[in-house]
């Protein structure tokens, strides 16, 4: 989970930023009643695919605010979209747990967005929804699916590209 401290990280204007910043950050805003919203996407081309992950604060007393961070690698192993998928979510999941064992947040102040739809939905991810959300919420976490899942969806999409 240090790498995850290590990448480098970015406001939503696109500034860098120290993760150290960002845990200050989250303090403040958990402690106006905000809560934290992780999203994972993925772009996939030719040769790579460049996975964004974003920590999205929002709440009733504060204005929104986001970070995020993006890896590039090779595509081999994520061509397949369960493999892509799935680490997507394994991303979120470890960012989350990073701020539940290491910093002390309540799982209940974090809420992972999955870029996946409903299995009722019927479309591509559809079929991995269950399986994921089982491990979204086998770590203590709430979850949001397509179309609510706005952090995944919206932002780590827009970073992804």
């Amino acid at each position: 989970m240090k790498h995850i401290i290590q990448q480098n990280w970015n406001t939503g204007s696109n500034s860098k930023i120290d993760f150290y910043e960002i845990l200050k950050v989250i303090k403040e805003y958990i402690t106006n009643g905000s809560k934290v919203f992780i999203g994972t996407d993925s772009f996939i081309s030719q040769k790579k695919v460049c996975f964004a992950s974003a920590i999205c604060l929002y709440g009733p007393k504060c204005s929104g605010r986001y970070f995020f961070f993006k890896e590039t690698l090779p595509n081999k192993p994520y061509k397949a979209l369960v493999s892509r998928i799935t680490e997507e979510t394994r991303r979120s999941v470890e960012i989350g747990c990073l701020l539940m064992d290491e910093y002390g947040f309540n799982p209940n102040t974090i809420e992972l967005h999955l870029d996946v739809s409903p299995f009722s939905a019927g479309n591509a991810t559809s079929k991995f929804s269950d399986m994921l959300r089982g491990y979204v919420q086998g770590y203590g976490f709430d979850y949001r699916l397509k179309p609510d899942a706005w952090a995944s969806q919206s932002i780590a999409d827009k970073h992804s590209k």
